[in-house]
């Protein structure tokens, strides 16, 4: 009988889908990155998700966001979580805190991976200090308007916010699916090959490059 990771597995061999459910994956974020990654890494065979978020839904976030209208007033990770384990099986750890400079010690303490899907500089920041102080590798994922960059820590500066209303600037659904299908096999080669490749991802003429090349 073929399993729920069958496709996966043809294409990338059993051995190697195995070793994807071992690391600790740590999602700063649940919003619109965040949420459609975790869903990704799920059926990709990640097996130890922790997603960090204290936002409700709303209705504006159904458009770019994995969730629902039906999900609106819910917490982000917690219908994050359910939906996940609807869908694959996969019982993420949902933790509805915000993420501060005390806090992320406890957060990110057994992290083997950090990724920052974070919509503000100040919380990058903290995921940030923490990935350079622990030692831990940390992806980076951020979209504005028409360009996305899916960058490690060790090329990553933390921009500034643009100072709009945080839920009010131009994004594009595709984009986000777009970055995260970029991120996702990032994450897949570096538990795979241990290589850490830099992205940069424009919608409009549908490019993705190397980053700074």
């Amino acid at each position: 009988m073929s399993g729920k990771l069958l496709h996966e597995e043809i294409y990338r061999g059993s051995a190697e889908v195995a070793k994807l459910a071992v690391p600790q994956v740590v999602l700063c974020g649940a919003g619109a990155l965040g949420s459609h990654l975790a869903d990704n890494l799920a059926r990709q065979g990640f097996a130890k998700l922790r997603a960090i978020d204290h936002d409700r839904i709303e209705e504006h976030n159904v458009s770019t966001q994995l969730y629902g209208l039906s999900d609106v007033g819910v917490w982000k990770v917690e219908a994050l979580r359910n939906q996940l384990f609807r869908a694959s099986g996969v019982e993420i750890e949902a933790m509805r805190k915000e993420l501060t400079e005390k806090s992320a010690g406890t957060l990110l303490k057994d992290a083997d991976i950090i990724v920052d899907a974070f919509d503000n500089s100040a919380a990058r920041q903290i995921v940030q200090n923490h990935a350079r102080s622990s030692g831990k590798p940390c992806l980076h994922m951020g979209v504005n308007a028409d360009y996305a960059e899916v960058i490690w820590d060790e090329l990553y500066r933390v921009p500034r916010d643009v100072g709009q209303d945080a839920c009010n600037y131009p994004l594009a659904r595709n984009l986000v699916l777009l970055a995260v299908a970029v991120a996702s096999e990032t994450l897949v080669s570096f538990v795979l090959e241990g290589v850490r490749r830099n992205w940069s991802v424009t919608l409009r003429d549908l490019n993705v490059a190397r980053f700074g090349e």
